[in-house]
């Protein structure tokens, strides 16, 4: 085996030097670069969670040369020009110096008689004695966080990248960029990375931007994509991988190359633990890996799925619901199992399909629209002031519409433990 060992080769939530796969046929760098060439326009970096769009930027510009703001980490807008000030190195103290100065002089005049071996004359010269008082005047003036970020950022000209910008309450988003707006003018390099979804308010951005955003969508990974990552990956341990395996890992990917980073990770981890010397191709058993699946799940999305599954706090008189397998369980839980029976994707659910998926896994009476709506709210909420992820779940009240948009979450309604 190489002497790289695998968990720098596959690093899922990192940089993955040796796998990265730029996705050539989608242009997509040559369109993030178009933001460093003067482009006078705001690039809007959007795809689903966890589908390489942090990855992607970075590739363009790196930490090292641009300023990197989490979205995640602002609570309030002057938290994001106070991170501006600190990376900068900035202060918001102006001191200005004037000073006076008060001169006197002393002048006098003599005559003095000439060299006696010429003809005897006079002539007259004068000499001055100055002095001088002076005092200084020193104002200070402190300046906002937001005045001194933007003349820090103008006068540096670093790239800025907000990531998770859909994480920013919707005023602080339009009032960020209605303040960056004359820097992108002036050229300034300034990219935002969100969901494409409503939390991302893109039409409040495109009414302060109007005919000067440049969108870069990133859609989803293609099976072909996503094997380039353990074709790669593999071969440059010196391991080679048996196909059939490979076949079935993009599939319970959902899209994601972060998912499958954990899974070829996963794998490495197991042979390592299992393999007694070296061996030429890596086989599991349909039962080993669907293990390696549930371990996963566990892994990433049991957190999330459990304070979904607790709902806003804990009531003693919900109503005790039985599901056909025999479980005791509340409303919030029910409609998790309904969730899980779909094995959703990154999809957009209507009412209909849950409340026909509830009525497949419960053998009570199927609970009424208001009631699901309610939960369905809640749960919302819960993920929408999760600050572990992003949210994983969406409610379109008013459409009665659920989005799916975390394929952790959606991955564990696969393959996690839905009970206690």
């Amino acid at each position: 085996m190489s002497q790289i060992k695998y968990s720098d080769v596959f690093v899922p939530g990192g940089f993955p030097q040796y796998t990265y796969n730029p996705r050539l046929e989608l242009n997509l760098e040559s369109k993030v670069r178009q933001v460093t060439e003067n482009l006078c326009k705001l690039v809007t970096v959007t795809g689903h969670t966890k589908s390489g769009k942090t990855v992607l930027v970075r590739k363009i510009l790196p930490r090292e040369e641009a300023l990197w703001i989490d979205g995640g980490g602002v609570g309030a807008e002057d938290d994001f020009w106070s991170t501006i000030i600190d990376q900068l190195e900035l202060f918001q103290t102006i001191d200005n110096e004037s000073s006076e100065e008060t001169t006197s002089e002393l002048a006098a005049s003599a005559k003095v008689g000439a060299s006696f071996f010429v003809a005897k004359g006079e002539a007259e010269g004068s000499a001055s004695i100055g002095s001088s008082r002076g005092k200084s005047l020193i104002k200070t003036r402190t300046v906002s966080t937001k005045v001194a970020a933007l003349a820090g950022l103008r006068k540096a000209k670093i790239p800025l990248v907000i990531d998770d910008f859909h994480y920013l309450p919707r005023e602080v988003q339009g009032n960020l960029i209605r303040a960056l707006k004359p820097l992108i003018f002036d050229g300034l390099a300034v990219v935002i990375i969100a969901i494409p979804h409503r939390r991302y308010d893109a039409l409040k951005v495109e009414k302060e931007m109007t005919g000067r955003i440049f969108p870069v969508e990133i859609p989803l990974w293609q099976e072909a994509e996503l094997t380039y990552i353990p074709d790669t990956g593999f071969k440059k341990l010196g391991m080679t991988i048996s196909d059939p395996l490979v076949a079935k890992l993009p599939i319970q990917a959902i899209g994601s190359p972060h998912l499958m980073q954990e899974f070829c990770r996963a794998i490495c981890r197991r042979y390592e633990d299992s393999a007694s010397g070296p061996i030429d191709e890596i086989v599991f058993s349909d039962e080993t890996l669907d293990k390696i699946f549930r371990e996963t799940a566990d892994t990433i999305g049991r957190p999330i799925f459990e304070k979904l599954a607790r709902g806003p706090r804990q009531r003693s008189d919900r109503i005790s619901r039985v599901l056909k397998s025999g479980e005791n369980v509340d409303i919030y839980s029910l409609v998790l199992h309904a969730l899980a029976y779909l094995k959703p994707g990154l999809i957009t659910l209507e009412y209909e399909d849950l409340r026909s998926a509830i009525r497949n896994v419960s053998s009570d009476k199927i609970p009424q629209l208001q009631e699901v709506a309610r939960v369905l709210k809640h749960m919302s909420e819960i993920a929408a002031t999760d600050q572990s992820s992003s949210p994983v779940i969406d409610f379109n009240d008013a459409d009665k519409q659920l989005h799916v948009t975390d394929p952790f979450f959606a991955f564990y309604l696969r393959w996690g433990k839905l009970s206690p």
